[in-house]
Parts: structure tokens; sequence; C-alpha cells
């Protein structure tokens, strides 16, 4: 699930752009706010560059945080080659995450919250 803050009502188009031509589809993505997930989650990521000192709703209170900071190629200005860098250097780096994410002993890792939490911290400074 993916929800933020200050949502603007829709996803950038750039990003529909980049995720389709990775192969991604993006058919019923919009941009939401996080107190309209259909579900509280296990585990909340903040990934925007300044998301790390926003306060979480309180109903979130029980999830395991991390921050893995990224900047928003939304603001980025420049040349239409500068722009869609910007967007590159974010899904690459957060698709790296992911990845490492996706390759932990989750099955392990569930039971161990610290461990878990250390372990989303770590990935989340890792740069691919």
């Amino acid at each position: 699930m993916s929800a933020g803050s200050k949502p603007t009502g829709k996803v950038h188009p750039r990003s529909i752009a980049l995720l389709n031509g990775e192969g991604i589809s993006t058919e019923g993505y919009y941009s939401k706010s996080w107190n309209d997930l259909p579900a509280t989650p296990d585990i909340v990521l903040s990934v925007c560059g300044n998301a790390a000192n926003e306060t979480c709703p309180t109903y979130l209170g029980s999830a395991i945080r991390s921050h893995w900071g990224v900047e928003d190629p939304a603001h980025v200005e420049g040349s239409e080659e500068e722009i869609t860098a910007a967007f590159m250097t974010a899904y690459r780096i957060l698709r790296y995450r992911i990845e490492q994410l996706l390759a932990l002993p989750l099955d392990e890792l569930q039971h161990d919250r610290e461990h878990l939490k250390t372990e989303l911290d770590r990935i989340g400074n890792l740069l691919p």
C-alpha cells in the first residue's frame, strides 16, 4: 500500500510513464491519504526526503517504522534530461531497496521485530 500525509490527488505523470516503461502496471494507482488505507500496515516506510520528521497517525502506533529517504523527483527543476534522470534515480534507489527487503528471511524476521527494524534501517541507507 502507498499513501502520504499530503496527497496531491494524482500520481505524477512522469512516475506513471516511468513505471509503465519498466513494465509495471499502474492501473488503479492514485494519490491517497494514509487515512484512507484499507488496512493498518505492519511496516511503515517513509520514502520522501523530508518525511522522516513527520508525525505518523496514532493508528499506526504498532507499525515498525523506518525511513528510506529519497529526494522527491517531482520537485526537481532543470532540463527535461535532468528531470527524467531524477525520476530514474529515485526509481533505481527504491527498486534496489525493495529487492533487498524481499531478499530478507522474512519468515524468520516476522517474529523478531527488533532485528527486522535493524534490517529495514540498514536497507534504507543502501544505494545501488
